[in-house]
């Protein structure tokens, strides 16, 4: 069963009036995810979450807020959750789920998508310039149709990336497709797929990577992961990662996928191989391997642009924490 909206919450009780939320109320929510991801380690789950409610946006589409997709908070709902690519990310829903019920001025989408800021930036990365107000999807009917997110690798049958008006015979055509849907250019691309170094990919969930790795086992030594704060993080072992420190993030994700000599544990997937290979992605995958500062530049910025994708800001124009 999807999580759907708490009781009291998105006029689904039209007899109580739920106030609109205010800087201290994002303040609060902040401060829960914050402890949560401390004791946790969830960040990549996050991310994930995040970004898969935020990345179907079409802007295409024409009509009516939320027809076009994007961050609205609509992922919590079935049919939605349930899609292949968004396997295991319920277990995200339920996590936020008791932050919604505490604060529940503050809507889903802002939730879902201040985790994932909050995430990259203790993990080591960039701050991110976030605005939030986001409107939430209320009922599953305004859930995105299924098909919208990339595909990693080609399908089995079909050798094919993706499908419907997706689908491409090229990893580098795929991706395209998928983002220029979205409003976003090849830097941007390039710089979205490098949180790639934080994270891991499961079999049972996105159907890639292994049980587990070296790098994941949670036994050896290979497989001990050091915070961006210098703690020894405790995680739940299993899948495998594209970086053997895959809870910080930072620019190795492009120096292993250049790196030939790389560890063949480590995730190398048709979607990360053609940043190097296509020679207009390539320009921003040099350019980040060789610079962490310029690969954090672009990222939040590109990371703050797909957070927006079809948000409706109540009040206009959003409210900041600064």
């Amino acid at each position: 069963m999807g999580i759907t909206c708490s009781k009291n919450t998105d006029g689904e009780n039209p007899t109580t009036a739920i106030k609109p939320a205010t800087k201290e109320d994002l303040l609060a929510v902040q401060g829960v995810i914050d402890k949560i991801l401390e004791e946790k380690n969830c960040g990549p789950l996050f991310v994930r979450l995040a970004w898969h409610d935020a990345g179907t946006f079409d802007m295409n589409v024409k009509g009516e807020w939320p027809k076009a997709g994007g961050a609205t908070g609509s992922i919590r709902f079935e049919p939605e959750i349930n899609y292949g690519a968004n396997g295991g990310l319920i277990n995200a829903v339920k996590l936020l789920e008791p932050v919604k019920e505490a604060h529940p001025s503050v809507s889903y989408a802002d939730i879902y998508q201040m985790s994932s800021a909050r995430a990259i930036e203790l993990a080591g990365g960039p701050k991110i310039d976030m605005i939030y107000g986001r409107a939430d999807a209320t009922s599953a009917e305004q859930c995105s149709p299924d098909g919208n997110l990339p595909d990693a690798e080609a399908g089995r049958e079909s050798g094919k990336y993706g499908g419907g008006s997706m689908e491409d015979e090229t990893p580098n055509g795929h991706l395209r497709k998928v983002f220029y849907r979205m409003g976003l250019n090849d830097e941007e691309i390039v710089a979205l797929s490098g949180a790639h170094t934080f994270g891991r990919a499961y079999k049972d969930r996105s159907g890639l990577g292994a049980e587990k790795t070296k790098f994941t086992d949670g036994t050896s030594e290979t497989a001990k992961q050091i915070l961006s704060d210098g703690k020894e993080a405790k995680y739940t072992a299993g899948g495998s990662s594209w970086t053997p420190q895959f809870l910080v993030f930072d620019n190795s994700y492009f120096e292993y996928l250049y790196d030939k000599s790389a560890d063949e544990e480590l995730l190398k997937l048709s979607t990360d191989q053609t940043l190097f290979d296509d020679e207009e992605f390539k320009v921003f995958a040099e350019k980040f391997r060789l610079s962490q500062d310029d690969f954090f530049q672009s990222y939040k910025k590109a990371h703050k642009k797909l957070s927006e994708l079809g948000s409706k800001f109540e009040p206009e124009g959003g409210i900041t924490l600064d």
